[in-house]
């Protein structure tokens, strides 16, 4: 008997025409690193009493649907996930390199299917009424860098072959810590230690009444983007400006040799009085819990631009 194993595991994905409708075809395989995306139904615990003391039966509660991937960001897979957490894009450029552009704030976002699929078992489970939650991902001087999609479905079908048919494969090309930099009001910041970035949607799941468990959908509320930056103690910029309670722009990007880019502009961020403390002989660090909101000027919270050689998303 075949045993599942994670290294053939595979992910399919594409958006929805309809919302909760799985596309018969359009999909493509999207690279991940790991994945929590399932559907579950706890049972709720017999209170009734007059029948001795072992319980009866069990009755099933609501079924629920969500879970976390773990994904690589890449030039060009990472731009799914984008146009799930954002919207569209507008995409400009006559021919390649084509710059997408990500806009914060869209009252509609689009809903996608995605199938997980163990082939040894077999098991296909397709997730249907997708929606992205929130995405986040942390910068550092060194190791993998990944980002966590947090993804609110509304139902899960499971299967023994395949639904998407051959999906549409993707040449990978990673970015990387060594190639990231933040940059604040245009200027790169020295003595970062550490970036975390965090994009929320909040998203509101319609939990009505249904023959089939199933939410009816998850409307996007007030969005939030949230993070924090570790630095180095070395001048008073950060806290003079904590102190004042002014915005500043942090720019948060990676970019590659061959001219792919990555850029997460925040607009309009305000920082915290941080406590700056002297635990020991090192150096003194202080960590900045930064939140972003709607610039008077651009009009909205943040822009991520994503340069590639794909058309269009």
């Amino acid at each position: 008997m075949a045993r599942a194993q994670g290294a053939r595991a595979q992910m399919a994905l594409a958006f929805e025409t309809t919302y909760g409708t799985p596309p018969a075809s359009g999909y493509t395989k999207m690279p991940f690193a790991s994945t929590t995306l399932g559907a579950e139904q706890p049972l709720q615990t017999s209170e009734l009493l007059g029948y001795g003391r072992d319980p009866q039966a069990p009755i099933k509660d609501a079924v629920t649907a969500d879970g976390d991937v773990v994904i690589p960001i890449d030039a060009d897979a990472f731009g799914f996930w984008l146009q799930a957490a954002f919207g569209t894009p507008t995409t400009t450029g006559a021919d390649a390199p084509y710059t997408h552009e990500f806009l914060s704030g869209n009252w509609s976002l689009p809903s996608f299917s995605v199938e997980t699929g163990m082939p040894e078992v077999p098991r296909f489970a397709m997730y249907s009424g997708c929606m992205v939650d929130s995405l986040n991902w942390q910068m550092a001087r060194s190791g993998l860098l990944t980002a966590t999609a947090s993804i609110v479905a509304q139902g899960e079908e499971i299967a023994t072959s395949t639904s998407v048919g051959t999906p549409a494969t993707i040449a990978l090309k990673r970015f990387g810590h060594f190639n990231g930099a933040i940059m604040r009001n245009g200027a790169n910041i020295g003595n970062v230690v550490s970036a975390d970035l965090t994009y929320a949607n909040n998203l509101d799941r319609i939990e009505t009444i249904r023959a089939d468990g199933k939410i009816d959908g998850a409307d996007p509320s007030i969005a939030a983007l949230t993070g924090n930056v570790v630095v180095r103690f070395a001048d008073q910029t950060l806290v003079t400006q904590a102190i004042n309670g002014e915005a500043c722009e942090l720019e948060f990007s990676y970019t590659l040799p061959t001219g792919e880019s990555l850029t997460l502009t925040a607009h309009a961020v305000y920082l915290p009085r941080p406590r700056i403390e002297i635990s020991g002989p090192q150096g003194v660090q202080a960590t900045f819990d930064w939140q972003a909101a709607s610039d008077p000027l651009v009009g909205r919270m943040c822009t991520v631009t994503l340069t590639n050689y794909r058309e269009d998303y």
